[in-house]
């Protein structure tokens, strides 16, 4: 399984709707899991910035991935990017490689 990020900003319609926060993203979740179920989440982090959420999680290929940031959007996010992660031992290999 590859390691992914997904770093996610939510509409400012969904942002105006902060006491239902864990109706809704529970409910992203939840379909996440049934149209991913090999997706397996790590850590959910809400952030104060750029963007309002980080998520890190496994799946097993890029496309996978893009489904999961799909369907951040077809769920009131603006922004849903998930970006690959090498863990750093890996990176030190490649670098020895080049």
């Amino acid at each position: 399984m590859k390691t992914f990020i997904l770093m996610t900003k939510l509409s400012s319609d969904m942002t105006g709707k902060l006491k239902q926060r864990q109706k809704v993203g529970n409910a992203w979740l939840d379909e996440v899991k049934k149209k991913c179920p090999e997706v397996k989440f790590k850590m959910h982090y809400a952030l104060l910035g750029k963007y309002d959420f980080l998520d890190i999680y496994e799946a097993p290929d890029e496309e996978t991935a893009a489904k999961v940031s799909m369907i951040s959007l077809a769920n009131g996010a603006t922004t849903a990017e998930s970006w690959s992660a090498i863990p750093y031992n890996r990176f030190l290999k490649l670098i020895e490689e080049i």
